[in-house]
């Protein structure tokens, strides 16, 4: 009986996961959910099946089908396109800093009229606010544009104190021009390979 019940429970949690985050590869779950190998890993989500769609990459990417969706109460209808890699990477942060609990996908970040930024993603940790940006396919110039505008509500004073930016790219070449656009902000940039 309790087997079965801490069997239902982590199912229930990965199905959560997978509504928090859209897009989780088999070894994202795995961490996430410490399954262990990937025999067991493989073994778990199949039990999972009728819950999840699942898409080859480098690995099994999964999400959410409309059974799955029901039983965890999600209305976010995700479909294959483009923005799995983009998932992925923002993921892989969410993952290196520790799953924090305030960790929001997507906010909206404005002033009046004046300023309006959607941030990939956003938490709080130790009473610094940190801002999530993911680079994988977008011009530098969109991300010129985005960085200017974190400038412009920092000048007007929408943060306590200043927010720390992590960005996760593609190449040490983006790497080093976003860290040129982003000068006197605190900036810390991954490049998406350190975290396979």
């Amino acid at each position: 009986m309790l087997a079965t019940l801490t069997k239902e429970q982590r199912h229930e949690n990965i199905l959560l996961s997978l509504k928090k985050l859209g897009f989780l590869s088999r070894s994202q779950i795995q961490k996430l959910h410490r399954l262990g190998g990937t025999r067991n890993a493989n073994r778990v989500l199949k039990a999972l099946s009728d819950y999840l769609n699942v898409v080859r990459l480098n690995e099994n990417i999964y999400y959410l089908n409309a059974e799955g969706r029901q039983r965890v109460g999600s209305t976010k209808v995700l479909k294959k396109t483009h923005q799995i890699t983009h998932h992925l990477m923002r993921n892989s942060l969410y993952l290196s800093y520790g799953c924090p609990s305030t960790w929001k996908s997507e906010i909206k970040l404005s002033v009046k009229d004046e300023v309006t930024v959607i941030a990939d993603a956003v938490f709080t940790m130790a009473n610094t606010f940190h801002i999530i940006e993911v680079d994988n396919e977008q011009k530098m110039s969109m991300n010129k544009v985005k960085i200017e505008k974190y400038k412009r509500l920092i000048e007007l004073k929408v943060f306590e104190k200043q927010p720390k930016f992590i960005w996760i790219t593609t190449t040490d070449y983006r790497k080093k021009q976003l860290l040129a656009l982003s000068d006197g902000l605190q900036t810390r940039i991954y490049l998406a390979n350190e975290f396979n």
